[in-house]
């Protein structure tokens, strides 16, 4: 007796989902961040650092740890997805990011763009608690 023949496939993944997130391009797997970007990254990360020694040695070796805790907690806590994005406020506020002019200040917010494509709030939720694959929103894939 023959083994049925069966085609594997991953479901509920990115590559499976071509009608909602649409086709997806070669490029973009291929060509990485811009240089300066990733410069940017890494100056953020060693100022993060230095900020972290500099607080363990004035404060103690506990202080950063109870910080890095208090950041993790306040990234999960946003809201479900929908109409109104979540502002992470309590997040900017432990970070210090409040304080900085960035992208979205002054040029617009790019959910504000006619490119972008409406959420789907019950992917957004599947995908927030792990069901799905892929980006919670289709824009920015």
């Amino acid at each position: 007796m023959e083994a049925p023949k069966t085609m594997a496939h991953e479901i509920g993944g990115v590559g499976a989902d071509a009608l909602r997130f649409g086709l997806h391009g070669v490029k973009s797997g291929i060509v990485g961040s811009h240089p300066l970007e990733s410069a940017r990254q890494s100056a953020k990360d060693n100022q993060e650092e230095m900020k972290r020694r500099m607080l363990a040695n004035t404060y103690g070796s506990a202080f950063p740890l109870k910080m890095e805790l208090d950041r993790q907690i306040l990234s999960r806590f946003q809201r479900p997805p929908g109409a109104i994005s979540s502002s992470m406020l309590g997040l900017e506020a432990l970070t210090g990011s409040l304080d900085d002019f960035g992208f979205e200040d002054y040029l617009n917010d790019p959910r504000d763009s006619e490119s972008f494509r409406p959420l789907d709030m019950h992917h957004a939720m599947e995908v927030r608690l792990g069901l799905s694959k892929g980006p919670a929103c289709p824009s920015f894939m």
